[in-house]
């Protein structure tokens, strides 16, 4: 329970957060501002009057913490400022969105209905969040700041999450991994994404997260003195030819430096780029581009630059605005170091993104048709198009969110920016979908190549069409922007409508001829028959001869024939699964109450007892997976209201196959040793042990039947203290390559 604390303690604590907030926005305020920004407190504080947190505050401080991150970290101004002390009114009072237009005007009304969830029923196939997502972009075409509101907003409750149960966690935690993270970086937002990222392995992965942060702790005063030393010469230099700057050393995020280990699989020691010094300039907009490339000579005239890790996002800007000149040198210590050379505009637009723009752009100095405008105007254009369910929605605009670009160029030199793996259909779907719907092939750098080629950086790319060409479904296989898969989907959409009504006429034919009626009844045997769910699909392989009309017979029909095979035959392999693995329904508590529900185990994640799982809800029964499995963000962000708590119960004697990844150098007798603790020492039956040795190095992974993880990691300890032994970790043995 949280501490009862005085009416008059908590009003004082109310109005400290208020004035916090008057006094951050005071610079960017005109007249009438502080006016409406204090109605729109007192509108917030007494329409939540009744209401408290899940930690037991006051509600009204968490529209006041999302106004202050609007203003402090994005950059926001008075039409968001009001429009996030109102933003819950609507859903959570009596309040209409008529009453805030009357009130605070159409602007801060449409921010509101961006915001608020859409309630009611959803389509089969669907999920609540999806939906919800969809409206909110809908008027981010309209204004940006609804997003940006929400991005504040989700923040907040991230920073604050400790207080909420655990499912609860993990499906906000999962959602902000899943969307958030990557919009905030979408829009520029680069510390308040790492900052997402970080709060969500803090709540759903909490022992590596501390364990990263304590080493992170520990590196954190020898590092404070390699980057005095390394800045020195470079600080010196730049003084001496009159340079007005700043030099920020900034740590890489917990969540960045174990995406790293864990994707070039190595040790915390071995990520060389824990942190990166950046070198922000106070220079005129007209000699920003000069003034970079001349401090870039500087550093490298004192450090070694590595030729393969120059990036100039100061000639071409990312799709997101971001402006800044990267190189790695080679430090007098033998350590690589990344230094990023950016003007204080650069360094505002990438640490504000999008609020920085709007601020640059009305004082002149940005062109007005930023590579982010053009995004918002994709977005706008992908929604218009679009008339797929939410969910594949969302997974296609995520796709959009994360990639890295690709700059080609068309035939007159005009630059055309694509995400990264497009390919020439890509490409001519982006120029026009006429072009994209008729290509054949293209020529890139004036050699013939097919549509399905990915393009480089800097290639030269020139569309060949062909009146005749029609896509395929195959098509889709070949394109991977959102433009290219909606317009050719349309196209099948179209076409196989056209041809199933060219499938029911031959339906129709056929049993005319054999002399069967065309009723529901007959037609149902005939899906049935088939193996085929539904008419239209029926219809449309009927036309292009995937279903032969000369198999629909007279026999199919008589009253006597045999129950006819269906496709929905119950599949028994759960069932046998369950029998191996000796998972019993008695082992696991799941949901609120203590029912014993039918379930089955995740091959994608292998949970056993011990490990913090949660329960998904299938038509099939209920799957376990554990919280850190892959699929599991995705899982929780598209359909949190399947999510059910599982925990398991006290360990029967049962076994369960668990994956050991084990490295090391190689010696004579080490296989004997690893094979002679785990059958001796701790009565673990082995399933399979694979071992490869080069150059002194062995790497292995062996398949092992332990009871729970704290049998698990006992065994662990254990290996890793072979003389000999470097590394030993678990995996998931359902990925065993």
């Amino acid at each position: 329970m949280p501490p009862v604390i005085s009416p008059e303690a908590e009003r004082q604590e109310i109005l400290r957060h208020y004035r916090k907030l008057l006094r951050t926005a005071k610079p960017y305020l005109k007249d009438g501002d502080a006016k409406l920004i204090k109605k729109a407190f007192n509108t917030s504080l007494e329409a939540h009057k009744e209401m408290r947190r899940k930690s037991g505050e006051p509600y009204i401080l968490h529209p006041l913490a999302v106004a202050q991150i609007a203003v402090e970290e994005i950059g926001l101004g008075t039409t968001s400022i009001v429009a996030a002390l109102l933003h819950d009114v609507v859903e959570d009072t009596s309040w209409e969105l008529s009453d805030v237009e009357r009130e605070f005007g159409t602007k801060v009304m449409r921010i509101i209905d961006g915001l608020t969830k859409i309630s009611g029923v959803f389509e089969y196939g669907t999920s609540e969040q999806a939906e919800n997502f969809r409206k909110m972009l809908l008027t981010l075409s309209e204004d940006v700041r609804v997003i940006l509101i929400k991005i504040a907003d989700r923040l907040h409750n991230m920073r604050t999450l400790d207080s909420m149960p655990r499912h609860k966690q993990l499906k906000i935690a999962s959602e902000t991994l899943y969307l958030y993270a990557p919009l905030a970086h979408r829009l520029g937002l680069y510390t308040i994404k790492s900052e997402l990222e970080d709060l969500y392995l803090k709540f759903t992965d909490t022992e590596t997260y501390n364990d990263l942060k304590a080493r992170v702790r520990q590196s954190r005063s020898a590092r404070n003195r390699f980057i005095k030393e390394f800045v020195q010469p470079i600080e010196d230099e730049l003084k001496d030819q009159g340079f007005e700057f700043e030099i920020k050393g900034r740590p890489k995020s917990i969540y960045s430096i174990l995406k790293k280990m864990r994707k070039q699989n190595i040790t915390f020691d071995e990520v060389y780029d824990l942190f990166a010094i950046r070198v922000i300039l106070d220079v005129p907009p007209e000699q920003e581009k000069a003034a970079c490339w001349q401090v870039y000579s500087i550093v490298t005239d004192f450090y070694q630059p590595n030729p393969d890790r120059l990036r100039d996002w100061v000639s071409t800007p990312k799709a997101n605005g971001y402006e800044s000149l990267h190189t790695t040198v080679m430090s007098r210590a033998g350590q690589w170091v990344e230094v990023q050379i950016r003007s204080r505009r650069m360094d505002d637009i990438a640490e504000k993104g999008y609020a920085a723009h709007w601020k640059y752009k009305d004082t002149g100095s940005i062109q007005p048709e930023s590579t982010l405008e053009a995004w918002v105007n994709k977005v706008r254009e992908m929604l218009e198009t679009n008339n797929s369910s939410a969910l594949e929605f969302m997974d296609e605009f995520r796709q959009n969110l994360f990639v890295k670009e690709v700059y080609v160029f068309t035939p007159k030199g005009k630059l055309v920016i694509l995400p990264d793996k497009a390919t020439a259909l890509d490409f001519a779907f982006d120029i026009h979908s006429h072009i994209g719907l008729h290509c054949i092939g293209a020529k890139v750098n004036q050699k013939l190549e097919p549509f399905s080629y990915q393009l480089r950086n800097g290639d030269q790319v020139e569309i060949l069409t062909s009146q005749k060409q029609r896509p395929t479904q195959e098509w889709l296989s070949y394109v991977i922007t959102t433009k290219a898969r909606s317009k050719i989907k349309d196209f099948l959409r179209d076409d196989k409508r056209a041809k199933a009504e060219d499938g029911k006429y031959i339906l129709e034919k056929r049993l005319e001829l054999i002399g069967v009626k065309n009723t529901p009844e007959n037609f149902n045997r005939l899906l049935a028959y088939f193996n085929v769910a539904s008419a239209q699909e029926f219809y449309y392989r009927l036309a292009i001869g995937q279903v032969d009309g000369r198999d629909i017979r007279e026999s199919l029909f008589a009253e006597n024939t045999n129950r006819v095979p269906s496709v929905l035959e119950p599949k028994k392999f759960d069932h046998e699964v369950q029998k191996i693995r000796g998972v019993r329904s008695d082992m696991l508590v799941v949901g609120e109450h203590t029912d014993k529900f039918n379930y089955s185990i995740a091959r994608c994640c292998n949970p056993i007892p011990g490990d913090d799982v949660f329960g998904f809800e299938t038509d099939s029964g209920i799957i376990i997976h554990r919280t850190s499995c892959p699929r599991a963000v995705d899982l929780m962000s598209n359909y949190g209201n399947r999510i059910i708590r599982a925990k398991w119960t006290e360990q029967l004697e049962l076994a369960f196959l668990a994956g050991i990844r084990i490295k090391g150098s190689d010696r004579v007798g080490l296989v004997n040793d690893v094979t002679r603790i785990i059958s001796n020492s701790l009565k673990v039956n082995m399933r399979s042990i694979t071992i490869d040795a080069n150059d002194g190095i062995f790497e292995g992974q062996i398949l092992v039947f332990v009871n729970d993880t704290d049998h698990l990691n006992k065994l662990i300890q254990r290996l890793s203290k072979v003389n000999g032994v470097l590394q030993v970790e678990r995996f998931d043995s359902g990925k065993m390559g």
